[in-house]
């Protein structure tokens, strides 16, 4: 049985407008090669207790890097990425 975590960073995919979006968001200035290494960095330190699914969507906590992310369940598709509060 394969686990979340590997599926989604096994089958993620990005849209041109998230890139600008991560970057607007997280506040962060980087291009997109480097956006896709980060949300992997994010996908594969996170505990999979921290992927939680909400209607269509994953959420994946990472409380050591203070950052959200938000992909589509049947797409896989990252839709954002969102800072802690």
């Amino acid at each position: 049985m394969k686990s979340l975590k590997n599926e989604i960073a096994k089958k993620i995919c990005y849209t041109d407008l998230v890139y600008g979006r991560i970057n607007k968001k997280l506040k962060i200035e980087l291009p997109n090669d480097k956006i896709e290494e980060m949300v992997c960095s994010i996908i594969n330190e996170t505990d999979e207790t921290n992927f939680q699914l909400k209607g269509k969507n994953f959420y994946i906590t990472n409380k050591t890097r203070n950052v959200r992310l938000t992909i589509n369940k049947n797409t896989f598709r990252i839709i954002t990425a969102d800072r802690l509060k």
